[in-house]
């Protein structure tokens, strides 16, 4: 068990993975997983009912954690999204995957760490369920920061197009005209100058 491998969950997004009958599934989700020491270093994480990779885990008992990192592409949220379906294996098709020694897939190609853990004990919370778990296995893969929400709408997540600037202002007095074309025989509501005393935005 590699403690270093702890501090990655701190915070961040991660890949949440599951297998049930020899299909893999997972979902990413930015649950902060609380770990607690003692003879059996345990966690615990919330998981909203309407993933697919909950009713895994509820028939599996075990689950993997891959932290993200700052090198993950958007392709990877893309696949994997912000909840699971049930009706694909998320890893078929990749080549970046790797099992650790619960038999569960991780991306060591786009994480810094993952860990592994098997399920001592669920409670309902309504929409999610809170699942405590023994850690039974985790490495660090490599010293790249962890992907937060900010960095990934900010450096990751595809920014839309901006929309032109349209309409028209007065040279004059700051009047702005919202719409295209500006009418030939318009006159500022403010200052009563014409249209040829506008500039078009932008």
């Amino acid at each position: 068990m590699d403690n270093k491998a702890l501090f990655k969950l701190s915070y961040g997004l991660y890949v949440l993975t599951a297998c049930e009958h020899g299909r893999s599934n997972g979902c990413i989700i930015n649950t902060t997983m609380q770990i607690t020491s003692g003879p059996q270093l345990s966690g615990v994480i919330a998981v909203n009912k309407q993933n697919f990779t909950h009713d895994m885990i509820m028939s599996s008992k075990k689950f993997n954690v891959s932290v993200l990192a700052t090198n993950t592409p958007f392709a990877v949220f893309e696949r994997f999204g912000f909840q699971s379906g049930k009706n694909t294996d998320k890893f078929v098709g990749l080549d970046d995957v790797a099992t650790s020694k619960n038999g569960l897939a991780y991306l060591p190609g786009c994480s810094n760490a993952y860990l592994s853990f098997e399920v001592t004990d669920s409670i309902d919370f309504g929409t999610h369920t809170m699942f405590k778990a023994n850690i039974v296995d985790g490495e660090t893969l490599n010293q790249t920061e962890s992907v937060t929400y900010a960095y990934y709408h900010k450096h990751i997540k595809p920014q839309p197009a901006p929309v032109p600037p349209s309409g028209y202002v007065c040279n004059i007095c700051g009047y702005v005209y919202e719409g295209e074309p500006l009418p030939t025989d318009f006159i500022c509501p403010l200052c009563k100058h014409g249209a040829s005393d506008f500039t078009k935005k932008g």
